[in-house]
């Protein structure tokens, strides 16, 4: 499960990261704790250079009413028991919930770092995973769609993050899914509309856990009403000894500790 994100990075780093524009810049926040039901920033399929924003929390376009489903398993209702060794069928494209937008609403949802607990604490005991190597923003593999309330005919356009198997960085923390991030090679494939079928799932996989590290962070997270990066400050060790100063700099200086002030010279739009 994936039910808190981050988005740190400048609106115009993610536009240069990605080959897109924001055309609504002001619907964009630095955000330490995205959380169900608040928009935040997609690339989808449709616009693909576009920077779009929608609802966390999918509602499918023939739903009676909203559903904000956060989560699609890659394996559908195969693997119940979460293996981390399971390599059988995506169920994902038989599900009536998920089986249109796999297909042909598929976006990248924008992401610095991500949230993620043990399966039993949850964010009773919260750490921040993030990218080894400094690289972020990054993508999560998501799907979307546009659904209409019948009563005043507003549209509400939403996304679900796609979750796989746990990576063995996930796995020391516990915890039973990984959300699945694309490399960089494989996220025009993802938003490619002709892309087949078969091609689509085989991108479900775990990112390499040995290119993650997280740490533990404040339970001060569970709530969706705190969005600061003192969120991201460490309450502990990482759960990966890492060696590099430049690295330790990079988190320390752009959010993952840094002073307030200085977290707020950092991110704000040029």
């Amino acid at each position: 499960m994936c039910g808190r994100y981050v988005t740190v990075s400048k609106i115009k780093e993610i536009e240069k990261r990605f080959g897109v524009t924001a055309e609504s810049p002001g619907d964009y926040h630095v955000n330490a704790n995205v959380s169900p039901g608040q928009k935040s920033a997609v690339i989808t399929d449709a616009h693909p250079d576009k920077l779009d924003f929608m609802h966390f929390g999918f509602t499918p376009f023939w739903a009676k009413k909203k559903m904000y489903v956060i989560n699609a398993r890659s394996e559908g209702d195969q693997n119940q028991t979460d293996d981390p060794i399971y390599t059988g069928a995506k169920g994902i494209i038989q599900k009536p919930m998920f089986r249109a937008s796999i297909r042909s609403k598929r976006c990248l949802v924008v992401a610095d770092a991500f949230i993620e607990g043990p399966k039993t604490e949850k964010l009773d005991k919260p750490y921040c995973v993030y990218m080894r190597d400094g690289e972020r923003p990054f993508a999560f593999a998501g799907i979307w769609d546009e659904w209409a309330d019948r009563s005043t005919g507003e549209l509400f356009h939403s996304f679900a993050i796609i979750t796989t198997i746990a990576n063995s960085l996930l796995q020391k923390i516990g915890h039973h899914r990984s959300p699945v991030i694309l490399d960089k090679e494989s996220e025009s494939l993802w938003l490619d509309k002709d892309l087949p079928l078969g091609d689509v799932t085989s991108l479900l996989q775990p990112y390499p856990g040995e290119a993650m590290n997280a740490y533990p962070i404040s339970t001060d997270i569970k709530s969706s009403r705190n969005h600061g990066l003192e969120l991201l400050r460490p309450t502990g060790e990482r759960v990966e000894k890492e060696y590099s100063y430049e690295l330790h700099q990079s988190l320390n200086l752009e959010g993952m500790g840094a002073a307030p002030a200085r977290q707020r010279r950092l991110f704000e739009d040029e």
